[in-house]
């Protein structure tokens, strides 16, 4: 069973950065395909950036030139490097996982597995 896990959410001001890490079980953060969604409370959750087996990363365009996923293998551990944050990205904040290639790497529907979430507050 895929387990994951979240932290590193908090509250920042306009401008600063936070790092999120998401712990998995054993191999799940190398042999699956990872990601990043956020969700405001009454709205979709929402894609935020996704990593392959390869290493080619994804990224929504409301985050591309600020956010940077990646993964350290031997930690069992995926990150989203957060820099220039704006009140918009105010979320709870997913990390997710899913065992095969799809055509929609951004969609929710496509994952499996999920982690229970971590605020990020950013402040103006």
């Amino acid at each position: 069973q895929v387990q994951l896990v979240e932290s590193g959410g908090g509250s920042v001001h306009d401008g600063g950065s936070l790092r999120l890490t998401c712990v998995g079980s054993p191999y799940t953060v190398s042999i699956y395909y990872m990601a990043w969604f956020r969700q405001v409370p009454g709205s979709e959750r929402e894609g935020v950036a996704v990593l392959d087996t390869d290493g080619t990363s994804t990224y929504a365009d409301s985050v591309k030139n600020r956010f940077t996923i990646s993964r350290d293998s031997a930690k069992n551990s995926l990150y989203l490097q957060m820099n220039s944050l704006t009140p918009e990205d105010t979320a709870i904040y997913y990390c997710a996982a899913r065992r095969w290639t799809t055509t929609q790497p951004l969609s929710p529907g496509v994952y499996s597995y999920w982690g229970q979430g971590t605020q990020v507050t950013v402040s103006s």
